[in-house]
Parts: C-alpha cells; sequence; structure tokens
C-alpha cells in the first residue's frame, strides 16, 4: 500500500514537473490527442490562442485555425508517417486566434500515445515572413541599376585616368611617382569595386545539374586550409546519405568560401577558433514560391557554424543587404552576393547568431529525376 502510494506520488510529481517546464517554454506548445481534440497546453499558447487550457480543451484544434489550413495536413503527415516535420512561415491567423498569426511548426508524435502529436510554434511577424521572402531579391535589385551606371559612367573615366597617370609616372620626379602610383592603385580598387557590384545585374538564367554537396565542402575546405583557414580548426559533421543538390558547382563553391573566410575574419586570433559544417536531410521542410500557390521542398540544409564573438544585434535585421559589413576595409557586398546566389537556386539562407555561436543554414532544393527541385503539396491540393 505505502509503494502504491510512492509511485503515485511520484507520478505526480513527474507531471506537475512536465507542466512546469512546459510553461517556461516560450513558445506556445499544444497536445493534440487522436480524435484532434486539444488535450493540453502550456501558458504561451493560451497566450496565443487567446483562451485558457479550460477552453481549448473543449474543441479540436482545427476549430482555431482557418478551414483547409496547412497545420491540419501536417497533423495528419505526422501520425501517417510516424516522425517529426517541420513546417515554415505558416498562417494559421483566424478571427479567433487573430489575424497574422505567421509561425514556424514543429510537429512530433506521441511516443506511447498513438494518434497523439504535439505542436510547438515559433511566432513570426507579418513584416519578418515578406523580409524573409524577399531577402535575396532584395539584394540584387538594390544594386542592380547602381551597378550598371557604375559601369558605363565611372569605369570608362577610371581608364582614362589610369592611362594618365602612368604617363605622369614616367616624366615627374622620383618624388612624385608615389602620388602617381597611388592614383593608380586607387583606379584599380574602384575598378574592382564596379566589377564585384556587377555580378548583381546579371539576370542570366543559372546552369544547374546535380551536384555532390560534399564533393564542393571538400574542395572548399582544402581551399580555407591551405590559405586564409589554416590556423582554425575545420570540423565537419556530413550525411552521407544526402542526394545531390540542384545547383550550379561552381557557384555554391563561391558562397561556401565566402561562409568559410567570414568565419574566420570572426574567429580572428582565438586560440580556440573552431568552425563546423554540417549537412543534413529535413523532410517536412517547404517555402512558400511568391507568385504561386505550390510550397517548394527545401530539404538539404548546409550549415557553417563558428564559434567566434557572434554578429551585433543591430546588425541582424541587415545582414544580407549590400554595404553592410563589420569590417574596417570590407565593401559589405559578400553576404549579399551569397543571398542572390542562393535565392536564384531557389533556395534560403538564414543566420542565428549568440557570442560564441553564429549558424549560417542554407536550405536548398533536391535534384529530382526530371532535374528539377521537388515542389511540395499546393495549398489547393491541402484543401481538396
Amino acid at each position: 500500500m505505502i509503494k502504491q502510494h510512492d509511485n503515485a506520488q511520484r507520478q505526480a510529481t513527474l507531471i506537475n514537473g512536465g507542466a512546469a517546464i512546459l510553461d517556461a517554454l516560450p513558445h506556445p506548445v499544444v497536445l493534440v490527442g487522436p480524435d484532434g481534440v486539444i488535450e493540453t497546453a502550456n501558458m504561451a499558447a493560451e497566450i496565443f490562442m487567446r483562451s485558457s487550457v479550460a477552453v481549448l480543451r473543449r474543441y479540436p484544434v482545427s476549430e482555431f485555425v482557418p478551414f483547409g489550413s496547412p497545420l491540419l495536413t501536417l497533423i495528419d503527415q505526422v501520425r501517417e508517417r510516424g516522425a517529426a516535420i517541420n513546417e515554415y512561415k505558416v498562417d494559421i491567423g483566424s478571427p479567433r486566434i487573430g489575424s497574422h498569426k505567421v509561425v514556424d511548426i514543429n510537429a512530433a508524435p506521441v511516443a506511447d500515445r498513438p494518434g497523439a502529436v504535439v505542436l510547438m510554434f515559433q511566432e513570426r511577424t507579418m513584416a519578418e515572413k515578406i523580409d524573409r521572402q524577399l531577402t535575396s531579391r532584395g539584394a540584387a535589385r538594390t544594386v542592380t541599376g547602381l551597378a550598371a551606371m557604375l559601369a558605363h559612367e565611372i569605369k570608362n573615366p577610371l581608364s582614362g585616368i589610369r592611362g594618365a597617370a602612368q604617363l605622369l609616372e614616367q616624366s615627374v620626379p622620383d618624388e612624385d611617382r608615389a602620388l602617381t602610383r597611388l592614383i593608380t592603385d586607387e583606379t584599380d580598387r574602384i575598378v574592382k569595386l564596379v566589377d564585384r557590384m556587377e555580378v548583381f545585374s546579371d539576370e542570366r538564367p543559372i546552369a544547374r545539374e546535380p551536384v555532390n554537396i560534399h564533393v564542393v565542402l571538400d574542395h572548399v575546405k582544402r581551399l580555407a586550409d591551405s590559405g586564409f583557414a589554416r590556423d582554425v580548426r575545420i570540423v565537419e559533421d556530413y550525411d552521407p546519405s544526402l542526394p545531390p543538390v540542384h545547383a550550379n558547382k561552381d557557384q555554391l563553391i563561391q558562397v561556401f568560401l565566402n561562409l568559410i573566410k567570414n568565419a574566420c575574419e570572426a574567429i580572428g586570433s582565438q586560440s580556440d577558433g573552431e568552425i563546423r559544417i554540417t549537412t543534413a536531410f529535413r523532410p517536412g521542410v517547404r517555402l512558400s514560391v511568391p507568385g504561386t500557390d505550390n510550397r517548394v521542398s527545401l530539404p538539404l540544409e548546409f550549415c557553417v557554424e563558428d564559434n567566434g564573438p557572434g554578429v551585433p544585434e543591430d546588425l541582424m535585421p541587415h545582414l544580407f543587404e549590400p554595404f553592410i559589413t563589420t569590417k574596417t576595409n570590407g565593401s559589405g557586398l559578400g553576404l549579399a552576393l551569397v543571398a542572390k546566389i542562393i535565392g536564384g537556386h531557389g533556395g534560403v539562407i538564414e543566420c542565428d547568431s549568440q557570442p560564441r555561436q553564429t549558424v549560417f543554414r542554407i536550405l536548398m532544393p533536391a535534384f529530382t529525376e526530371a532535374g528539377a527541385p521537388a515542389l511540395g503539396l499546393s495549398d489547393k491540393d491541402r484543401i481538396s
């Protein structure tokens, strides 16, 4: 009898402790039963869904989201697969919980409860949703017109200035030749900057093929180890079973060289500097494609992580915009070009940063037999 009492007390303690842990989480967490009815929720979920737990338990989750919401399809998929699925940037806003509720959703089955699904929402603002979807395009368009103007209005006069400086160098006294060389060097520097900007105005279709990402990363690592990253430890954590990525190999090399070089410069002279490169398959990751009903599947995740000081908080919202840099002599075009390349491939790049852990995360489509990235279900397919 005493033993049964102790077991009951221990179980009650575990339940109460679990509830306390859930309530401490900043993100809404909801448990949906096999019949679709909400069984419990944490405090963040009560605030998010504008109802107490007592009220939530009276209704199925379908009462709180729009008709035909991707959330309902996601719950069905988790039950069918018996595995966790992530869905990014889903608007589940409704009159009941409020409009423009844009969230990332993590849905996972409950091991000992067949049909039960745990949902965790990470809320995003509508402004962030729009900004993230248009990051790559915005970065490119910002400098496209400027690059074309500079190429025509500046590069031609600069060639004349450089030629005149070279002629002057032959006739001026030795003490003045340093000035003519300064003119030559500075014109060369401006031309290189304009050349880098001209890349943004190149709107030709990208030649893509199935690319083994690990071949790309191994090549980039060899280049880094023999040059700018010789004093930094590079750790690889690869998923060898990944399918090919639908991409341009040379442009991917350019992307990862840029990211690893930035990581090295962020680490600086740290004695314990380390860069971690990871690859993984993330089933269920789908994003909206502007202008269509399709949600493109981006199952391939590639990350470059460093243990440097992190990106300044005030810089994070503008990280992929042109001319944004923390480097003394930086042009601020490197990450903007990375965003343009990844966007041109139909992918997404994101950055999460805190001291000692900065992660650049790239999500890209896999290559299919048809030679095109795989598409997820359209919103119309989800409803029907």
